[in-house]
């Protein structure tokens, strides 16, 4: 019986065929859209991040942020590499998704991805496309379910709409695995990518945690409110939504400022 260092010298890693890794960003962020006059609430819409691929295959469809993985690199530092080489945005912090590892993904050969979901706070947030990007840009999103079962994505950018088709296909331990119907102008499986990081991060909002992380340190319940609304895509009645989030926040002394606005409560989380 060989020692360990014995069979490692003897080993050799060329007896199996191995797959190129590369990682896929989802970057979610809530815009604001300011309403006409003081008395009406801002609009807020979830957008997420993709750019335009300057090369083939899928040259000029539109993808998520993601590229290979580099000799001594770990996947996360791959996706925070990627997405701010192609987009100039570098998030604070990323979640996995999945891995996504269906034979014929994608046509260059036997490549798995490594998803991953983050959230882009809406301040300081200059994109542009890079590396091998041609374009980078944010498109509110929206997915929901026909009568047939079939789940419809749609991510809007000014005159652009992108619309693909799925199905679920499996659901297990929180996570959400789509089959692509038709892909639309969305390269790859990004599509599937893209509706498995909404539906982990709208089960994550019923549980008051993510929902912090798109406001800043302090604010107040009516923002916090909103934006698990629009995560989720519901409306929630206020008091219950006030009651359930006690345990979750606690009071400072602040309030807003602002001409034309009742000054509210400030927050923070507990």
């Amino acid at each position: 019986m060989p020692t360990e260092k014995e069979f490692l010298a003897q080993y050799d890693i060329g007896s199996y065929q191995r797959p190129s890794v590369t990682t896929d960003v989802v970057a979610f962020m809530i815009r604001s859209e300011d309403a006409r006059n003081y008395r009406q609430n801002a609009l807020n819409r979830l957008s997420i991040l993709l750019v335009r691929r300057g090369q083939h295959p899928y040259k000029d469809a539109w993808a998520l942020p993601g590229g290979f993985l580099q000799p001594g690199e770990t996947v996360e530092a791959c996706a925070l590499r990627e997405i701010r080489e192609e987009t100039n945005v570098l998030p604070a912090s990323i979640m996995p998704v999945g891995i996504f590892s269906e034979p014929g993904r994608d046509p260059r050969g036997w490549i798995i991805s490594a998803a991953y979901a983050s959230v882009i706070s809406e301040s300081g947030i200059t994109e542009k496309g890079g590396d091998d990007a041609a374009e980078a840009g944010w498109f509110d999103i929206a997915l929901t379910e026909e009568n047939n079962g079939v789940f419809v994505l749609e991510l809007t950018r000014d005159d652009i709409r992108l619309r693909a088709l799925l199905r679920e296909r499996a659901s297990r331990f929180g996570h959400t695995v789509f089959e692509i119907e038709d892909r639309g102008e969305l390269a790859f499986d990004h599509a599937g990518i893209i509706a498995s990081a909404l539906t982990a991060l709208r089960e994550d909002a019923k549980n008051y945690d993510v929902i912090f992380d798109f406001l800043p340190e302090k604010f107040t319940l009516t923002a916090l409110q909103k934006v698990q609304e629009t995560i989720m895509n519901i409306s929630v009645l206020t008091a219950n939504f006030r009651r359930k989030i006690t345990d979750y926040v606690e009071e400072t002394d602040e309030y807003t400022q602002g001409a034309g606005h009742r000054p509210a409560k400030l927050y923070r989380r507990k």
